[in-house]
């Protein structure tokens, strides 16, 4: 084995080889292998081991942890995408093969578009066939793990929390000092995961490996679900708000949605299927599904507690480290949306302090901006709102005399907003809560209230 070398062509198949967890220490091991290389070790490292877990639990993890080993999988798969997945030890039954091929397939879409790859008839998780299990109710207590990413979202769900008495421990994953300082703003509980990828996989990468995005919140969603369960919490919350399951249209090749395991298909898929084979009364929701981006951006408007601390801005955020110099870079899509998505909700002196500069004075954002609005390009491949969102949010601030004289706004209304049907620019519509999600019905009772427009 010490003369294996990576090659991406002539790799055969991905093997999921085993998965196991220390409960004195708190550290899984997520184990897979390409063909007969070396075993690539992953780790998820749960602070505040030893965990004691009755036999009711520790089966509960144990499940929650077998498909934390098949989603992060991912990561390592689409290093070579061979034909062909092993799953060692006990086989999958049907109902998570099919669910797992949703997840690599769609959540792979992006990465396959880039490179020039059609997935469609790789990607086959063998199964036994087993009939779907009946996860036992384990009594878990009445709290709520709140995944926080340091920017807006996750903020506003965190408050709406608070305000409704619901009790959550704000839990984010990896070392990223920006995220860590914003939820210690928050002044509740913290939990912060540890994750270390296999470390062949930046070899892998310099030896010509595929490389590109990766369904990542289907990732960070299973390690909080196993996190849950070891912790014995009944909640595991995202921000994910219904803009999330509308993705980019490409001429030629349809829909690629950059976002897809923070859209409504993978939310129903994976909650379901934790409350099917982990146990009956652990919830997987996104508190802010039935809103969208621009209802979340009037949310967090209301209050200035977080001017100073949040950040959208991706480019912050890197596997290898984070560039914490200045929580906005200004040019990329985050910014562009964030930026936008606030300017109609807040006075603008104060969304200028935010970023430092006003972003739709400057032309030279023009091709940004305008890959926001769908205008003679397609959304971009980041997280950030529809086309119709930033069309809305640009028509209303062309009437509004402190905003109507910025060279992207005074654009807009001379070139583009002619090009519109003015009814589909009204703001109103687009901050009404939607009917579809999965927020407890007697939380979203309340919440209803406090989202209305």
């Amino acid at each position: 084995m010490n003369d294996w070398t990576f090659d991406r062509d002539a790799i055969r198949a991905f093997r999921f080889v085993r998965c196991g967890f220390d409960a004195d220490t708190g550290v899984a091991r997520l184990v897979y292998a390409f063909d007969d290389g070396p075993e690539l070790v992953e780790t998820v490292t749960l602070p505040g081991a030893p965990f004691r877990l009755d036999a009711a639990r520790a089966q509960a993890a144990r499940q929650a942890l077998r498909v934390l080993h098949l989603v992060a999988g991912v990561s390592y798969y689409k290093a070579a995408v061979p034909a062909q997945l092993q799953v060692e030890g006990e086989p999958i039954d049907a109902a998570t093969a099919a669910f797992l091929e949703q997840v690599y397939l769609n959540g792979l879409g992006e990465f396959a578009y880039r490179n020039g790859l059609d997935l469609r008839e790789r990607i086959r998780f063998p199964h036994g066939g087993a009939a779907d299990a009946v996860a036992p109710v384990l009594g878990l207590q009445a709290h709520a793990l709140v995944a926080i990413g340091g920017g807006k979202d996750s903020l506003v769900s965190i408050e709406a929390l608070r305000a409704e008495g619901v009790a959550q421990t704000v839990t984010w994953i990896g070392g990223s000092q920006l995220i860590a300082a914003c939820a210690a703003h928050t002044g509740l509980p913290t939990l912060n995961i540890g994750r270390q990828l296999a470390p062949q996989l930046f070899d892998f990468n310099r030896q010509g490996a595929w490389n590109g995005h990766i369904p990542v919140t289907a990732v960070n969603s299973a390690i909080l679900a196993f996190a849950a369960v070891v912790l014995g919490m009944d909640q595991v919350v995202f921000s994910n708000e219904r803009s999330a399951s509308y993705g980019s249209l490409i001429p030629g090749t349809g829909e690629v949605n950059h976002q897809w395991s923070k859209g409504w298909a993978f939310e129903s898929m994976f909650a379901g299927w934790l409350q099917s084979h982990v146990a009956a009364d652990l919830r997987y929701y996104s508190l802010l599904r039935p809103l969208s981006e621009l209802a979340v951006a009037r949310q967090f408007a209301r209050s200035q507690h977080y001017d100073a601390h949040f950040s959208s801005c991706n480019r912050n955020f890197h596997i290898l480290g984070e560039r914490p110099t200045s929580r906005w870079c200004g040019v990329c899509p985050k910014c562009h949306f964030v930026f936008l998505a606030l300017a109609p909700f807040m006075p603008k002196t104060r969304l200028v302090t935010i970023f430092g500069r006003n972003l739709l004075d400057d032309p030279a954002q023009v091709a940004g901006f305008d890959a926001l609005l769908e205008y003679q390009d397609h959304k971009p491949f980041e997280c950030v709102g529809e086309g119709r969102e930033s069309r809305a949010a640009m028509a209303a601030l062309a009437q509004r005399p402190e905003w109507r004289e910025d060279a992207l706004v005074a654009r807009f209304a001379r070139e583009i907003a002619p090009q519109l049907d003015a009814n589909a620019l009204r703001i109103e519509p687009l901050l009404v809560p939607d009917d579809e999600h999965r927020v407890p019905d007697a939380l979203w009772q309340r919440l209803r209230l406090r989202f209305a427009p």
